[in-house]
């Protein structure tokens, strides 16, 4: 699948909930309190972050993977194969699922910008 088709049925499946936003310029991804839930991987390949019991359903019904990146096992991800990527009636549920598990997560703290002193002290040097 080319990389344009699979951002294209990114964005189908990310319009199937209103409140969620398609973020990312050059790596498209979904994100809630601060905890990325999907992605699409250089590849073109669409990363979907699930609990553990779905997760383990799902890689079985599937025959699906774990996503992996720069060499690390994201053991939360699953990688959807492309024919289910196609189907975005199927896949929506698990879209849904992957929304409600990051919604249940403590949300992550705001980053803090860049402090003035630090900027001033590397000015000096």
């Amino acid at each position: 699948m080319t990389a344009d088709k699979a951002i294209d049925l990114y964005e189908k499946l990310v319009a199937t909930n209103p409140s969620v936003q398609r973020k990312g310029a050059t790596m498209p991804y979904t994100s809630l309190n601060g905890h990325m839930f999907s992605f699409l991987t250089p590849e073109g390949k669409l990363a979907l972050r699930l609990p553990e019991v779905e997760r383990e359903a799902f890689l079985k019904k599937y025959k699906a993977e774990l996503c992996q990146q720069h060499g690390i096992v994201m053991k939360e991800y699953v990688l959807i194969p492309d024919a289910l990527l196609k189907k975005t009636h199927e896949l929506q549920p698990f879209f849904a699922l992957s929304i409600a598990y990051v919604a249940s997560l403590k949300p992550k703290p705001a980053s803090k910008p860049a402090k003035k002193k630090a900027a001033a002290k590397k000015r000096r040097t």
